[in-house]
């Protein structure tokens, strides 16, 4: 198992040197225009000068840290209401009736059809893209709360109602522990779908975070920094689903094991 690990990980690490050797190699050969593809050298050059002079007012880290924050308080507020609210609609078919029709409806739209809406009605600071972001998060973990819950097998059910359990201590103590493996998928899923609209509502409007940076840069043609915020992006996007990963394997040790 160790031997394979090592293997996927040598795999994953050759697949990125590849891709910075394409990228150096056409950058230096003059394969392509340097406004559409910037030298590794040129995107470091904005990385250091934005570290050290900022972006427009703000530092790097203040771009990075206004993206966070947006979207970390919308996801832990998804969390705590939609993790239970999946659970309870996935064990009481009553309480699916009552949301589901509200979850379905907006679920489909594109996050960005509604954003006009909320800006109108919040305003164009935080508050607006937090509750865009919380939309965003929340259909994904309640639907996966609720297919976790649907799909446990009766068997356990019923063996713990032999053994006297009630229907309080069966949902704590065998609903809760088997849909654990499904909900952080959910999560994951949430998180990733919120990154991707938090980008796109700062594009939107805003005047701070990652995505407004690549935006604005874009207007002067300054391709390093679409390049930098790009990667800075993709970077925290992982960083930020294997944070999940990690609580997940300390909170859920037994997935993947018979």
């Amino acid at each position: 198992m160790g031997k394979k690990n090592t293997y996927e990980k040598v795999l994953a690490f050759g697949t990125v040197f590849i891709i910075l050797a394409i990228w150096f190699i056409t950058a230096m050969q003059g394969l392509v225009d340097p406004k559409l593809v910037p030298s590794p050298q040129s995107v470091w050059i904005a990385f250091i000068g934005i570290m050290e002079n900022g972006y427009k007012n703000y530092t790097l880290l203040e771009h990075l840290g206004a993206s966070m924050e947006r979207l970390i308080i919308a996801f832990v507020c998804a969390v705590i209401l939609a993790v239970p609210l999946g659970l309870a609609s996935g064990y009481n078919s009553k309480i699916r009736a009552i949301l589901e029709p509200v979850i379905e409806f907006y679920r489909p739209l594109p996050p960005l059809a509604y954003y006009t809406l909320l800006v109108l009605w919040l305003g164009i600071e935080n508050e607006s893209k937090i509750a865009l972001l919380f939309l965003a998060c929340f259909a994904p973990i309640y639907i996966s709360c609720v297919a976790a819950v649907i799909k446990i097998k009766e068997d356990y059910i019923n063996s713990a109602y032999i053994v006297g359990a009630n229907k309080l201590q069966i949902f704590i103590y065998v609903i809760v522990p088997a849909c654990l493996p499904d909900i952080f998928t959910g999560l994951r899923t949430a998180l990733g779908v919120a990154y991707t609209t938090l980008v796109s509502a700062e594009m939107v409007a805003a005047n701070s975070g990652i995505g407004w940076m690549v935006l604005d840069a874009s207007r002067y043609l300054r391709s390093d920094i679409i390049f930098l915020g790009i990667i800075i992006m993709g970077i925290t996007g992982i960083l930020l689903d294997k944070s999940i990963q990690l609580i997940e394997h300390k909170v859920v040790p037994w997935k993947g094991k018979e």
